[in-house]
Formats: structure tokens, C-alpha cells, sequence
């Protein structure tokens, strides 16, 4: 539980992986996740003392990263702007590695997902946030994430069958 400056930056370059992770999973585009990392990093440092000791730091974190990520697109929308293109050959590799194959089109499958199925599938079989956590995070109640979780599963099996 970091109660100091130092120990709020060590926890979050300690979960930097995951939420870049997850600011991929919401995006869809790298560019566009490492910014709103940022902007969740900047905000987290900001408002530290908005922090609950009570919840994880992270589950606070990834809910830092989806508001802003909600943010930014409310904007976009304002102002009319056009997401960014995926880079080009972002996905070049080996298609003879199966590996690479397979997690290539789980990504897919993910990304095709309805934004609600996706950040559910994100929270909690990606970043293994419990069901209590991934519903006060998102602010639903248990039943509608059990339920968005159920339909994402089912459409990414038929998306990769």
C-alpha cells in the first residue's frame, strides 16, 4: 500500500506492463495506448490522494486508464477526428509460427469485440481482476459483467472457429 511519492512511482512502473496491456485492449492502436497511459500515470501522480488505501492500486489504475480513455474519445467525437490507422505491419511475422499465429488471432478476436465484452474480458481474464473489482470498476452490477463476459467468450469461439 504505498502511502509516499517514491513508493506510489515504484508501484506503477511496477504495473506498467499491465496497463499498457490494458490501454491496448481498450484503443485498439499502440500510439494511441501509450498516450493514454501517460495520461493515466500523470493523473494517478496528480491525484494520489483520491486513492482508496482499501481497493488495489491497480484496479484504481485501470480505472484511471478508462476514464481517460473515455475522455478521449468523447473528444475525438467533439471535434470530429478519425481514430488513427493501425500502423502498417504492425502484425509482420513468421505465419509459420504457430504461436505467433494463434496469438495473432486471439488479438483479432478480442478487437472485434463490442468495446463493453472487450474491457470485461480485459479486466478480468487478462488482468485477473476479480469479478467484485471488475464490476465497481465499470460500475455495473456483478449479473451484467457475468453476462458480458458470457456473450465475449461465445463471439470470440465463433470468431475463431
Amino acid at each position: 500500500m504505498p502511502t509516499s511519492v517514491d513508493q506510489v512511482r515504484e508501484q506503477l512502473v511496477g504495473a506498467l506492463p499491465r496497463l499498457r496491456r490494458f490501454a491496448r485492449t481498450l484503443t485498439r492502436n499502440v500510439a494511441d495506448a501509450d498516450d493514454l497511459v501517460q495520461i493515466a500515470v500523470e493523473r494517478a501522480l496528480l491525484k494520489f490522494d483520491q486513492w482508496r488505501p482499501e481497493s488495489r492500486f491497480e484496479s484504481w489504475m485501470f480505472g484511471i486508464i478508462r476514464n481517460a480513455w473515455i475522455d478521449e474519445v468523447r473528444s475525438r467525437r467533439r471535434q470530429d477526428r478519425v481514430f488513427l490507422p493501425e500502423e502498417s505491419g504492425e502484425n509482420v511475422g513468421d505465419a509459420s509460427n504457430e504461436a505467433q499465429t494463434t496469438r495473432l488471432s486471439m488479438q483479432r478476436a478480442l478487437m472485434a469485440l463490442p468495446e463493453e465484452q472487450r474491457e470485461a474480458i480485459a479486466l478480468v481474464l487478462i488482468e485477473g481482476l476479480s469479478y467484485k473489482e471488475a464490476s465497481d470498476l465499470l460500475g455495473i452490477p456483478m449479473g451484467t459483467l457475468t453476462s458480458r463476459l458470457a456473450r465475449g467468450r461465445e463471439a470470440m469461439q465463433a470468431n475463431l472457429s
